[in-house]
């Protein structure tokens, strides 16, 4: 628990303890309990957490890896544990049906002890209160061998470390409980804005009566001459998830294939300077299906024409090491192989490197995976976990690019924009696959944008935000 808590820390310790038992007790039907309590403030709440269980009959016993500190208020609750105290050993361990892992919290910096890891390495399935020992809550990252847990009971609210990987792999179902803790001393602890990403972080525009193309937002497009796919999948993209008008501006070359491949296509041949002449064509996207010398020719023309730009893929590839060439995009998308490649490589902190990375750059950092991060030069950081792994194919990305264009178009500021995107991207990932038995490709991903936009518009979530 957070030290500015400190005037008040029994009453929340006690409600820790009561509200993990009463999750225990909803979630799981009576069984033989052992609590692993630790040392510090984790441990004072296993320990009411104990008492709370055996005052509904179940049969618990206690586990203790160190005692508490003398005049710790863990101590006060350890001494009101009146129950049986067994070793802390895998044989205790494993002959209960379930684990309470009270032993480490969120602020876990070192490395767990082996006596730790086979403890619960022989539990048959574990619930940890906070999160599970050994894994850091500001990383997600594992201090040493983590055991996956059945649930986790997260404190308040969730912490980067029950969403990013592989903690949220190890943390099984997160249920958040309420501690009644005063405003004030709330906004003492929301000192940064990271969120989980969801339709309560954004507002998407609805359909009007007075609708027409203009006003619903023109996306515009470079395309290539080799990767036409690539500017094709993005092009749909913007189309599908509801733009008004989108154009694609290529080689004289190139015109005939980009034709061909969609009869929707509006395709243009002028020069990008005539093109920017347009000042409706204020959103660009920039990378996609583009080689290095293709890039040099567009993105520069881009940032001296002050247009909202999307930059992936080849001008990614065409900033490696040097991403002051960036300067004034809007949003990069990159993958964690292109980010590498931009900012050095990524340390164990992922959250504290795009923060960074949005820094320095000015624009918004969506780092795409497992977890997507979507970060604001502000320090604002969205984590999605709303997608699906059917996602990890090739094209992905450039549909992506396109819906990120889409509602910058459509007039969301970037960082709203880039986490809408991201979010109904998962979404129709999902349906689509779904649909397909689990194997799709980007082009199942258009027939359900629209699907997914109405879902995201109506959906009704709960902002979620934590301290770092």
């Amino acid at each position: 628990m957070d030290c500015v808590m400190a005037p008040i820390l029994p009453q929340v310790m006690e409600r820790a303890g009561m509200m993990a038992a009463r999750v225990v007790c909803q979630h799981i039907r009576p069984c033989r309990v052992l609590v692993a309590c630790g040392p510090g403030n984790n441990g004072g709440d296993g320990y009411v957490l104990a008492r709370y269980l055996a005052e509904r009959g179940w049969p618990v016993s206690v586990a203790v890896l160190y005692p508490p500190g003398d005049g710790t208020l863990a101590e006060t609750m350890a001494q009101r544990w009146q129950g049986p105290v067994v070793a802390f050993t895998a044989e205790e361990a494993g002959r209960v049906d379930l684990v309470i892992d009270a032993v480490f919290g969120a602020g876990m910096n070192r490395p767990l002890p082996k006596v730790v890891e086979q403890f619960f390495a022989a539990a048959r399935q574990i619930v940890a209160i906070d999160v599970p020992s050994g894994l850091d809550g500001a990383t997600g990252a594992c201090k040493g061998r983590v055991a996956p847990c059945l649930m986790t009971v997260a404190l308040i609210r969730k912490r980067p470390g029950h969403l990013l990987e592989p903690g949220r792999s190890l943390c099984g179902d997160v249920v958040c409980v309420d501690l009644a803790i005063p405003p004030a001393v709330m906004e003492g602890l929301a000192d940064s804005a990271l969120w989980e990403n969801g339709p309560a972080l954004w507002t998407l525009p609805v359909q009007q009566v007075e609708d027409h193309k203009y006003r619903r937002g023109v996306v515009s497009l470079c395309g290539g001459t080799a990767m036409h796919g690539a500017a094709l999948f993005a092009f749909e993209a913007a189309r599908h998830v509801g733009a008004g008008l989108v154009r694609l501006t290529v080689p004289d070359e190139s015109a005939l294939l980009y034709r061909l491949a969609s009869p929707a296509a509006i395709v243009d041949t002028l020069p990008l300077e005539e093109a920017l002449k347009d000042e409706r064509r204020h959103v660009w996207v920039c990378g996609p299906g583009l080689g290095r010398e293709e890039v040099e020719r567009t993105l520069p023309l881009l940032q001296r024409a002050n247009r909202k730009i999307v930059a992936d893929a080849g001008a990614l590839t065409w900033a490696a090491g040097h991403p002051e060439l960036l300067q004034g995009v809007s949003v990069i998308t990159p993958h964690m192989g292109e980010f590498s490649r931009l900012f050095g490589p990524c340390e164990e902190n992922r959250l504290e490197a795009v923060q960074r990375a949005s820094n320095q750059l000015g624009a918004v950092v969506v780092l795409k995976g497992a977890d997507t991060l979507i970060a604001a030069p502000d320090g604002r950081v969205a984590v999605n976990v709303h997608a699906t792994p059917a996602l990890a194919v090739a094209g992905a990305g450039d549909v992506l690019s396109g819906l990120v264009g889409a509602f910058l178009a459509a007039g969301l500021p970037a960082w709203e924009a880039a986490a809408a995107a991201v979010w109904i991207h998962g979404e129709a990932g999902r349906r689509a696959a779904v649909k397909k038995g689990g194997w799709i490709v980007p082009e199942d991903l258009f027939g359900e944008l629209g699907v997914a936009r109405s879902a995201a518009s109506y959906a009704e979530e709960e902002k979620l935000y934590w301290q770092k």
